[in-house]
């Protein structure tokens, strides 16, 4: 294989959903050949379809034809399954292929995945995700890496395909590592703005002077931007990730924490918060209405 992956390498997705879908297309457009499982959790593939790109039956069809297997499932009992179960990735890896897993999963889960690749002559590199599905398809992903330095930068170009910044976080795990403690600070503030803006409106403040504060002190920031559309005009189509989402996510980190042995005191607080919310399958944003009322 080329000491880097360029555009005449085959890859391989699994999870063309709300992340998934933006990833494919890109890779399309930077001229690789692309293979996809056919599965429903798929967004609409006409357009993957039509530039060139290959459906395939199962995931070990997708393994075959494929250099390089992108995950882009839920977490890790999803990986695991995509991997390991009859018909599944593993039981189609070409040798020394490499698997992307851009799933948010469990770092030591992370890493027995990782030993059973290696173990089928193959290798794993975890590349999480951060920002949302509107970045994902204008090819805008953050992307947290843990790999070897020599697949990180064998996989450079591709990642250039569909991310705009690209983290070396060290070895395998350490991006699934990150990727759990970012979004534990991002769901963390999104809990407290939220909260605080309950309470704003409960004042009788005007939304527009809240924003106006916060954003010119300490509350200014990436978090609160993605907010202010849905607290003007209660928009959340830029902040689509779900409660459930944000459930299983602090659920791994507490997972990881106890693991490491650490305090996690806030973060519990913050789990209570999404964990109580009956309807998980509203976007974080909409926490605003249910602490307002008080209704959750």
């Amino acid at each position: 294989m080329n000491d880097t992956v360029g555009s005449d390498q085959h890859i391989g997705i699994v999870g063309v959903g709300l992340m998934g879908h933006g990833i494919a297309n890109n890779i399309l457009k930077a001229g690789y050949s692309l293979a996809f499982l056919d599965h429903p959790g798929n967004q609409p593939v006409e357009d993957l379809l039509a530039a060139g790109a290959v459906s395939c039956a199962s995931a070990r069809e997708v393994a075959e034809k494929a250099q390089i297997v992108v995950l882009c499932v839920t977490g890790s009992p999803q990986v695991e399954a995509v991997l390991f179960e009859p018909e599944g990735v593993l039981e189609g890896l070409v040798p020394g292929a490499i698997v992307i897993d851009c799933s948010t999963s469990l770092p030591s889960s992370t890493a027995s995945v990782a030993a059973r690749v290696e173990q089928a002559g193959a290798h794993l590199v975890d590349a999480a995700m951060t920002r949302t599905p509107k970045e994902a398809e204008q090819g805008r992903l953050n992307l947290i890496v843990g790999a070897s330095s020599e697949h990180f930068d064998r996989l450079r170009p591709l990642f250039e395909s569909f991310a705009e910044v690209i983290t070396h976080a060290g070895p395998v795990g350490a991006g699934h590592t990150l990727k759990l403690l970012h979004n534990y600070v991002s769901l963390g503030f999104s809990a407290v703005l939220a909260e605080a803006t309950a309470a704003s409106r409960r004042a009788g403040i005007d939304d527009h002077v809240l924003l106006e504060v916060l954003s010119k002190g300490g509350g200014g920031g990436v978090v609160l931007e993605r907010l202010r559309p849905f607290i003007e005009s209660g928009d959340a189509s830029g902040f689509r990730f779900s409660v459930a989402n944000a459930h299983k996510d602090l659920g791994y980190y507490h997972a990881m924490t106890d693991e490491l042995e650490t305090s996690r005191g806030i973060a519990s607080a913050v789990a209570s918060l999404y964990a109580g919310v009956e309807d998980q399958t509203m976007a974080v944003p909409e926490l605003i209405g249910l602490l307002e009322t008080r209704s959750y």
